[in-house]
């Protein structure tokens, strides 16, 4: 164990460095019980126990102050104080300790499964969501800012900032809700902006049968290289239009395969690859 004299002793110091690999050991110990620290404070966050802990360091430090100042009685008595005082804090905070250890087993990543990435995260939410509002005849009109920018569009609407989720974008376009009428507007993996308006195409090939929000998701996709999806009200039929392009009536598979080959185009030619191996279809 660790003596405080030590820090000042020169041939402790010099110990360490003769040989490379003693000096690396130190090093990823050090690492590690810096990190479990960190770890551990994260999860404590915000409970009634980081006080105690709080308290606890403030202790140690003048632990450690007072047996390199020789003070031996002080550093005796306090020794006693950090020995006894961790049982009664563990029977005085057994409820908090328990429910920041459950905290700390949720925030973990190490037995987790790998996070997903921001435009998969992306893709399961619009297949989630069109897949709730097609059967139900839900309309529904959501456009993703690509390279060009949509703040032009963004103006018209209401600022939201919110995280993408399917659920959100469900309830945005619940009839006879104040934010159902317009398009959403995704920007930086963010739901920007609901309620917002865009330029109805002036095409005049385009058949009658599309709407006011078809006419709004080509005309966007004719001025600028934004991808947008539409639920029909009508016919609770999906649509996309991007690059200049309108593809209408897509099954829920097809309407992935739309989203995957704008989002992650190298997955969908490793996925391919693998089907020609004779590869199983990707699972969602």
């Amino acid at each position: 164990m660790l003596n405080y004299s030590q820090l000042f002793d020169a041939n402790y110091w010099s110990s360490l460095s003769a040989s490379p690999w003693t000096a690396l050991m130190h090093l990823v110990d050090i690492t590690l019980v810096s990190y479990l620290i960190y770890r551990f404070s994260k999860a404590l966050a915000g409970t009634k126990i980081m006080t105690l802990v709080r308290g606890v360091f403030l202790f140690l430090f003048f632990q450690i102050l007072a047996s390199l100042l020789g003070l031996q009685t002080i550093s005796w008595l306090m020794n006693q104080v950090i020995t006894y005082g961790v049982i009664a804090g563990v029977v005085i905070f057994a409820p908090e300790i328990r429910t920041s250890l459950e905290k700390l087993g949720r925030t973990t990543q190490l037995f987790a499964r790998v996070e997903l990435s921001a435009e998969e995260a992306l893709i399961q939410a619009f297949i989630k969501a069109a897949a709730y509002m097609a059967p139900r005849k839900i309309g529904a009109l959501v456009a993703v800012e690509r390279t060009q920018t949509l703040r032009e569009y963004c103006s018209t609407g209401i600022p939201l900032d919110a995280d993408i989720s399917s659920e959100l974008l469900i309830n945005i376009f619940i009839p006879n809700t104040p934010l159902h009428d317009g398009a959403v507007i995704i920007q930086e993996d963010k739901i920007a902006v609901s309620c917002a308006y865009f330029p109805l195409t002036e095409s005049a090939g385009i058949s009658k049968e599309f709407g006011t929000r078809h006419r709004a998701a080509i005309g966007l996709a004719e001025v600028s290289d934004a991808f947008v999806f539409i639920v029909s009200e009508e016919t609770g039929s999906i649509s996309v239009a991007y690059n200049g392009l309108f593809k209408h009536g897509l099954s829920l598979d097809e309407f992935e395969s739309e989203l995957r080959s704008v989002f992650t185009p190298d997955d969908v030619k490793k996925r391919s690859w693998l089907e020609r191996l004779g590869g199983s279809k990707h699972a969602r």
